[in-house]
This record gives structure tokens, C-alpha cells and sequence, in this order.
């Protein structure tokens, strides 16, 4: 009796769990389950424009505005530094370097660039041309105050 009764709420339960919809998901994966493995989409050609970018929230690193990729970036050599290193960005026009990456973690000014700063890309993004995630209502300062200048009555 026991075993039947056992056997009887194992089939219940494996059948409400065949019928249950997936309860782990993630609104930006859509309707894939997290537990199933999504196919991610194509990228497309990053964006190549040299166009600088507005931020898209306070202290955001400045995005890449054009392609990275085949860049060698090792503790040998740093091809971001042809263009963007402070004796070469008149020559290129390319905007230079921060003197904040020229700081090491004690506060000391240095000649060359901090070994904290030296691989650009793990705060240094290139743009891919798609459709934002989440919606972002950010607005720099400036914006800020423009709006407030001209939403206050004139004197």
C-alpha cells in the first residue's frame, strides 16, 4: 500500500512538474527560460564613425567610437597608445590619454601610464550599433542646468 501510495505521488508530481510553466526568466533574454541556452544574436559592425559620444551616466569611461578589433593590448605593447598616448595625440588628433591613468594607487604622478590603467578596454568600450536594453533617462549637468535656466521666470 505504501508503495503504491508513493508511486502515486511521484507520477502527480512529475506530471505538474511537465505542466508547470518555466519559473526562472529573465526579462532581457525574453521568453528563453534561464535554465535553457539562448542563441545569442549576431553582431553587427561596430560603430566606426570617430564621433565622440555623449555619456550615458556621470564618470561613464568615454566609449571607443571606432574599431578595436586585431588591436594588440599586452603587457608588451599598447596599440591604443599610437594614437591616444599625450606626445602622439597632436600628430593624430586622436583625444589623449587622461592625466588621471598617469596616477598610480598611492597618488604619484608618473611618466608613463599606470600599470592600473595600461589595458584600456576593461573600462574603454566599442560601440555596437543596437537596440538599448533598458531605457536610460540620464541627463549630464549640463543639460540639467539649461533646462532649469530656462524653466525659471525672467527678472
Amino acid at each position: 500500500m505504501l508503495a503504491r501510495s508513493c508511486a502515486l505521488a511521484c507520477a502527480l508530481a512529475c506530471a505538474a512538474a511537465a505542466a508547470a510553466p518555466p519559473l526562472l526568466q529573465d526579462a532581457m533574454r525574453g521568453p528563453i527560460p534561464i535554465l535553457d541556452n539562448a542563441v545569442p544574436p549576431r553582431l553587427a559592425n561596430a560603430v566606426n564613425d570617430d564621433q565622440r559620444r555623449m555619456r550615458n551616466y556621470d564618470m561613464q569611461p568615454p566609449i571607443i567610437p571606432h574599431r578595436v578589433d586585431g588591436y594588440q593590448v599586452d603587457r608588451n605593447f599598447n596599440k591604443c597608445l599610437d594614437c591616444h598616448a599625450r606626445a602622439r595625440s597632436e600628430f593624430s588628433q586622436a583625444v589623449p590619454v587622461s592625466v588621471t591613468h598617469y596616477i598610480d594607487r598611492n597618488g604619484k604622478v608618473l611618466a608613463q601610464i599606470s600599470t592600473r590603467r595600461y589595458f584600456c578596454q576593461q573600462c574603454h568600450v566599442a560601440q555596437e550599433p543596437v537596440r538599448a536594453l533598458v531605457t536610460n533617462t540620464f541627463e549630464d549637468v549640463d543639460t540639467v542646468l539649461r533646462k532649469a535656466a530656462a524653466s525659471s521666470p525672467q527678472r
